[in-house]
């Protein structure tokens, strides 16, 4: 059985998140979605309830699991038997930042490859920051999240502005 890790902060999960992860169940037999645990980042959901709306949005998918992880990414690879790494890009700044984790998870980890998705374009321009920043502004983000969960992300921007 192939396994990837889709990691990431997921804070919150968009349709540009749900795509890759969508795509690459299409590659692999199981999927982990990892949300990392950056102490360094200020996030708007602790990392149980980013974990919570990201299984929300993913319902019933047997073959995807969602958990929880702080450490390097290339030791969980190993505990979990992974093959690959799978992220996504929406730019050439992506590639830079990320081609250099992938080089490192490399030397961490030989055996791990890392697996590059290209953003369909009509995500291009779409991270979790770019959300809060519409939504805290009292902007439409209906298009950019699953219907799912747009409530909740509306509830803690309104809740953190307070």
């Amino acid at each position: 059985m192939k396994t990837a890790i889709c990691p990431g902060s997921f804070d919150p999960v968009t349709i540009g998140h749900l795509d890759i992860i969508g795509r690459a169940r299409k590659i692999f037999d199981h999927v982990i979605v990892a949300v990392m645990v950056n102490p360094k980042k200020n996030t708007l959901f602790t990392a149980e309830e980013r974990v919570t709306l990201i299984q929300k949005c993913i319902g019933n998918m047997d073959d995807v699991e969602v958990v929880c992880f702080d450490g390097l990414l290339a030791d969980y690879a190993r505990i979990r038997s992974a093959d690959a790494i799978v992220k996504g890009l929406r730019a050439l700044s992506d590639f830079e930042y990320e081609f250099q984790q992938a080089l490192t998870n490399k030397k961490l980890n030989p055996q791990l490859e890392t697996m590059f998705l290209i953003t369909r374009s009509e995500n291009m321009f779409l991270s979790s920051s770019i959300v809060k920043q519409i939504a805290g502004f009292g902007g439409d983000i209906s298009n950019f999240v699953p219907a799912c969960i747009l409530e909740d992300i509306k509830e803690r921007i309104y809740a953190s502005k307070g």
